[in-house]
């Protein structure tokens, strides 16, 4: 099933970027790496709030708005791998150096009780 793009408006930026194979946002744009990861945050957001179709990004297909169910829930996984792998980082980088300089602290007990659950969770949705 294909939706219209709402953002099919030759005119508009992301429509442009989405379509240049090759270059990228950032390159297509003239635009910075910031300004265009905020733009796709405030686009992905708009969409959501109007009940457009997710935005995703692909290595083999670039922007899409109308992807069909298997690579939303390949795009998901990918998404959900990526964030688990950046809160292990984190507790073992920060929470665990943390823990081992206060190991009686409350709120260090309470973090690593909680943060641990957290991971169990992320690893049992990114395995699945």
């Amino acid at each position: 099933m294909t939706t219209r793009c709402p953002f099919s408006d030759p005119q508009d930026l992301v429509s442009r970027v989405s379509k240049t194979r090759g270059q990228g946002p950032i390159r297509a744009s003239g635009l910075s790496d910031s300004q265009v990861r905020s733009g796709l945050s405030a686009l992905r957001d708009e969409a959501a709030a109007k009940g457009w179709p997710p935005l995703i990004w692909t290595r083999t297909d670039g922007y899409q708005l109308d992807a069909e169910r298997a690579a939303l829930e390949s795009y998901e996984r990918a998404v959900v791998r990526e964030k688990l792998t950046q809160f292990r980082r984190f507790i073992t980088g920060t929470v665990t150096p943390h823990a081992a300089a206060h190991p009686n602290d409350k709120w260090v007990k309470h973090i690593v009780a909680q943060l641990n659950s957290i991971e169990s969770t992320l690893d049992l949705i990114a395995s699945a």
